[in-house]
């Protein structure tokens, strides 16, 4: 997937460069442009440069976004994949191409990259009610962890939506192929927002220790699903932890991780 990264205007490129530096270690190339640079507009350089891209991320609000893109898509299975972020780098939206053109990965990628929040809304995805949080020591094999989800989750599996973890394990083998073979995106919290947000049942002397946090599992799902009840704390199984959190809808919209109304 070669990309491109749009910011609509000039005060967008200090994150379009964080954004087009490491997505391009993800993909075939991320070019970043400049249309402040060019002769024509933001909205006449996507459209002549449209179909050039497998990937468009762009920096700009979704309305104009949507303005942008009226009259190019063509078809889903050609569409490139287009994520809109807001200059905040506060959400991170799969607009167009979300399976096909893989813009729901693509939005999980600027979201780990940015510290967003990644906004997938096809129904394959949004209708799962699952998050595992999952902690694991160097070297666990995708076996491993894979044993230990199905036994904190038998039969469940299906129904998990992502899976969230520390950013000191966004490059661990065993969980990226875990992710990989079951088509889960893996969320990435940094260490810090752990410890902003300890939700713990089991204090880990020796996580504290490395991360600087009381625990990963539960606080990475919880975080990645504040709508969410913690169905199973923390479970330990073969170097490897999992926490699972369920949705749960109320008349307000949600309850806390407790169980109880926010």
């Amino acid at each position: 997937m070669t990309l491109a990264v749009l910011p609509v205007r000039a005060q967008g490129r200090a994150l379009g460069e964080c954004l087009a530096g490491g997505l391009a270690d993800h993909h075939g190339g991320a070019e970043l442009l400049r249309p402040w640079e060019e002769v024509s507009s933001p909205r006449e350089l996507l459209a002549a440069r449209f179909s050039d891209f497998s990937g468009w991320v762009l920096i700009m609000a979704s309305g104009i976004a949507t303005r942008f893109l009226s009259g190019l898509p063509v078809s889903k299975l050609s569409d490139p994949a287009v994520v809109v972020i807001d200059e905040g780098a506060r959400f991170a939206v799969s607009l167009l191409s979300g399976h096909e053109g893989q813009a729901n990965a693509l939005a999980y990628q600027v979201a780990n990259l940015t510290g967003a929040v990644p906004v997938v809304t096809t129904a394959t995805e949004a209708l799962k009610p699952l998050t595992l949080g999952i902690g694991c020591r160097r070297g666990v094999s995708a076996a491993q962890i894979e044993q230990a989800v199905l036994r904190v989750i038998p039969e469940r599996l299906s129904e998990v939506r992502e899976v969230a973890t520390i950013d000191l394990k966004a490059d661990e083998p065993g969980l990226l192929d875990f992710c990989l073979t079951h088509g889960l995106p893996l969320r990435i919290f940094k260490a810090a927002d752990l410890q902003a947000r300890p939700f713990v049942t089991q204090p880990s002397a020796w996580v504290t220790q490395v991360t600087g946090a009381a625990g990963v599992c539960e606080p990475c799902a919880l975080l990645a699903s504040p709508r969410g009840q913690l169905i199973v704390p923390k479970a330990a199984y073969q170097g490897v932890t999992v926490a699972a959190v369920e949705d749960v809808w109320t008349e307000l919209g949600r309850v806390d991780a407790a169980g109880g109304q926010p």
